[in-house]
């Protein structure tokens, strides 16, 4: 198995308030924050995946959430510094930054402790979709948020929208992601809402516009987007020229990251074996012992499985060398169920990747290989 290329997640659990929508590992802050103890817990986390990083370098880093803007530079220079000898010379370190809370740090001193990509979450520029979104932010902050982060120097900028919004119409979805393209972020995440078990949009549903709506919304924002210059390359990536996010990049082709913080996974190569790691999602039980990790092992059959629903995400697909190189197996194991899944028009036969009705019905797709 190949196992050279290495990323590193880490996450801050804590946020202003609990959005509806939202089922990751975030708790809303009561009191202060205390920078140094969660600090503190991150470097014996990194120290105790020494046996990992022994002869491999990081070369992508995301400090996810939560909202990490929550941290100021400071912070986020002591763990990047942490982290220096493990990087190559040129790694892209992302962070996630929430509109509502980045007046409190100033952007250029994130950009001087290292972090040279940013991802800011939009999520809408209808102030009433904001409102029902639970977010924290008004449209006035977005804009600001994005022009700071651009006169702070970061030429590696995303902006995080979401669209099948509570009753939203087609031209009110296009008019969202208009207003996100005129800002001139080099990368846009579309991606459509969904109902997650556990929220609270799942225990009140919110009326939401019916599939064929859905799909004609993304269909135009694709167009939309090809015109402005943003290549699709993932169901709900768009990038200019240069500007892809390598982090996510290695997700997709199934490669190595470590995950520390509370609730962190990670995923991890050893001989022929892959394995998944969390944290304790609980911030206190975390702080109590940042080395607790559990571990499951990926049973051989599923590693199929866990390979395509990543790799069939990209809409240029993989090479099928990458298959073995990042499963151990022959792709002879999947010849048949490739053969098939081409026949009924979801795969390319030479290559491993979905055709445009694939992508469409990504969900069946990856089933066969389950």
């Amino acid at each position: 198995m190949l196992v050279s290329s290495l990323s590193l997640y880490a996450h801050f659990p804590w946020c202003v308030k609990k959005c509806p929508y939202c089922d990751f590992n975030s708790h809303p802050l009561t009191g202060s924050l205390d920078e140094n103890a969660y600090l503190e817990a991150l470097a014996v986390d990194l120290g105790a995946t020494s046996h990992v990083l022994e002869g491999r370098q990081i070369d992508t880093v995301f400090l996810g959430g939560g909202t990490p803007s929550l941290f100021s530079p400071d912070a986020m220079a002591r763990l990047i510094e942490a982290l220096t000898m493990h990087l190559t010379n040129a790694p892209e370190i992302t962070m996630e930054a929430n509109p509502g809370t980045t007046e409190h740090h100033d952007f250029a001193g994130y950009l001087a402790a290292g972090v040279n990509r940013l991802s800011i979450g939009a999520q809408s520029f209808d102030p009433a979709q904001l409102k029902r979104l639970g977010r924290i932010h008004d449209v006035g902050d977005i804009s600001r948020a994005v022009s700071a982060a651009q006169l702070a120097g970061f030429d590696n900028l995303n902006i995080d929208l979401m669209y099948g919004l509570s009753d939203q119409t087609l031209e009110a979805a296009l008019g969202d992601l208009q207003r996100a393209i005129d800002l001139g972020p080099t990368h846009i995440s579309w991606y459509q809402l969904t109902i997650e078990p556990k929220t609270e949009f799942a225990r009140r549903p919110p009326p939401l516009p019916d599939e064929a709506t859905i799909a004609t919304m993304e269909l135009a924002g694709r167009d939309l987007m090809a015109q402005h210059g943003y290549d699709r390359y993932e169901i709900s990536a768009y990038a200019r020229t240069g500007a892809r996010c390598r982090h996510n990049l290695n997700y997709w082709t199934f490669g190595d990251y470590i995950g520390i913080g509370a609730g962190a996974h990670g995923k991890l190569t050893n001989a022929h074996q892959v394995v998944r790691t969390h944290k304790p999602r609980q911030p206190r039980l975390y702080l109590r012992d940042p080395t607790h990790t559990i571990e499951q092992y990926i049973d051989p059959n599923a590693i199929v499985g866990e390979f395509m629903m990543n790799a069939l995400r990209l809409v240029d697909g993989v090479d099928r060398e990458e298959f073995q190189r990042r499963t151990g197996l022959a792709w002879s194991t999947v010849a048949t169920t490739w053969a098939l899944t081409s026949d009924l028009g979801l795969t390319e036969p030479d290559r491993i990747a979905a055709t445009a009705l694939g992508l469409q019905h990504l969900d069946t797709l990856v089933q066969h290989f389950l």
